[in-house]
C-alpha cells in the first residue's frame, strides 16, 4: 500500500451513519486522542468498574458500532464530555481505531501498528497498539491513550520509534529470533502468565501485517496460521514476514508492495471472512462474521 491508500476507511474505521460525527472532530492529533479517550474507556485500567453486562462492548469491533453505542448512552458531539462510566468499553486497539477514523475521515493518512510498549510498567512489555499518521514529511507514532497532562518522560504524540519505547511486533520477533530478548516479558500483563511469550509474539507479527493491510481486527482475534504453542508455529513465514515489515519501515517500496501481495497471495496471513475471537473477559471462543453486507 502507499501513503494514499491509508486516507481511506477500511470496513472497521468507515463511520457509515455517523461520519458528520467525526467530521465535526478536529484533526489536531491532541485533539483526537483526547476525544479518543472521551469516547472510550479502557475494560481493564480505565479506572472505572465496568458491570458484567457492559463488558461486551470490547467486541464492537467497528468504529460505527462503537458509534452507536456511544450515542445510545450520550447523544452528543463527541468531543463534549462524557463520565467515564458512560464511556464504551474497549482497549488500545480502539482508542487507534476510532483516531485513524477521525483522520481518514479529514483525508489524513493513518494506519495502526501492532506491538510492545515498555513505558506503562518498568521491565514489562505490554501488547499495545498505537496510531501512525503522516503529517506530510513523515510517519508520526502516537499514543491516543496517554493523557499529556500525565507525568510521562517523553512526546506521546511524537514517539521517536528508536527510542525503544514502543517497538513493533515485527522488530520484537527479530529481537527474539537473534536470542537478544526474553520471549517472556512480552505480552498482556505479568499477572497473566499464560498470554505472554514466542507464541503469543509470533502471533502478534500476523496482527501487525493485517493491520498494516487495513484490516483492523481486535486483538484477541484467531486466524490464519496463527499458534497458542511456538512448536506448532511457523517460523520461517513469521521471519519472512517481520523482515519485509522492517524493510517497509524503512522506506524501501519494493518491501511494501510485496507485504501486500503476499497478504493477498497467502490464506495463512489474513483473516477468512468467519474467524475465531476468543473474550478476554470470559475466555470463551466464538465464530465472528466478518462481513458487513
Amino acid at each position: 500500500m502507499d501513503i494514499d491508500d491509508y486516507r481511506t476507511h477500511s470496513p472497521y474505521s468507515a463511520p457509515r451513519q455517523h461520519h458528520r460525527l467525526l467530521d465535526a472532530v478536529p484533526a489536531d492529533i491532541a485533539d483526537v486522542a483526547a476525544t479518543a479517550r472521551n469516547v472510550i474507556v479502557h475494560y481493564r485500567v480505565g479506572g472505572v468498574d465496568l458491570p458484567a453486562d457492559r463488558m461486551d462492548e470490547v467486541n464492537r469491533r467497528w468504529v460505527d458500532r462503537i458509534l452507536d453505542t456511544d450515542q445510545s448512552r450520550c447523544p452528543l458531539p463527541l468531543t463534549a464530555a462524557r463520565p467515564a462510566a458512560d464511556r464504551v468499553a474497549g482497549c488500545c486497539r480502539d482508542h487507534t481505531l476510532f483516531s485513524i477514523a477521525v483522520l481518514r475521515q479529514h483525508g489524513i493518512p493513518a494506519r495502526s501498528r501492532v506491538g510492545f510498549a515498555s513505558y506503562f510498567t518498568p521491565g514489562w512489555h505490554h501488547d499495545h497498539v498505537l496510531l501512525e499518521f503522516w503529517d506530510g514529511e513523515r510517519w508520526v507514532w502516537a499514543d491516543p491513550e496517554l493523557d499529556p497532562a500525565g507525568e510521562w518522560q517523553f512526546n506521546g504524540y511524537d514517539i521517536d520509534p528508536g527510542a525503544g519505547l514502543f517497538d513493533s511486533a515485527a522488530r520484537v520477533w527479530s529481537a527474539y529470533r537473534a536470542g537478544t530478548i526474553d520471549p517472556d516479558a512480552y505480552g498482556v500483563d505479568r499477572g497473566l502468565p499464560t498470554l505472554r511469550g514466542a507464541w503469543f509474539i509470533y502471533n502478534y507479527v500476523l496482527h501487525e501485517l493485517a493491520h498494516r493491510q487495513k484490516d483492523e481486527l481486535l486483538l484477541w482475534d484467531d486466524f490464519g496460521a496463527m499458534t497458542g504453542d511456538i512448536a506448532a508455529a511457523d517460523l520461517a513465514l513469521a521471519d519472512e514476514i517481520a523482515a519485509l515489515l522492517l524493510a517497509a519501515d524503512d522506506g524501501d517500496e519494493a518491501a511494501e508492495k510485496a507485504l501486500t501481495d503476499r497478504y493477498a497471495a497467502d490464506a495463512r496471513l489474513r483473516p477468512e471472512p468467519e474467524i475465531r475471537s476468543v473474550s478476554p473477559v470470559t475466555g470463551v471462543f466464538t465464530t465472528v462474521d466478518l462481513r458487513r453486507g
